[in-house]
């Protein structure tokens, strides 16, 4: 059984963390290599290399993360006891 809380900081930074590497990636290519345009459709209200929108994009990833985790933990946990094998002695 996964835990739905452990699991939920575990995605939101994970996928906060990606937000960074992202932005930073972002710097360092040409225009034509980076995901500005994608991050500005997926995060609303997220505007490229601006403080502001830096912060609520990472604010954004994160908690995109938790709910991927508040949601994927009950699902599994749900199945997994349903149809998921059970070790036997």
């Amino acid at each position: 059984m996964l835990n739905t809380r452990l699991v939920a900081w575990a995605l939101g930074l994970w996928a906060a963390i990606t937000f960074v590497l992202c932005v930073v990636y972002g710097l360092v290519t040409p225009r034509s290599l980076h995901m500005q345009d994608f991050l500005e459709q997926v995060l609303p209200a997220f505007q490229w290399l601006t403080w502001w929108g830096f912060l609520l994009g990472l604010v954004e990833s994160f908690l995109y993360g938790v709910y991927a985790g508040l949601v994927f933990c009950p699902l599994y946990n749900w199945l997994n006891r349903r149809w998921g094998g059970h070790a036997q002695a």
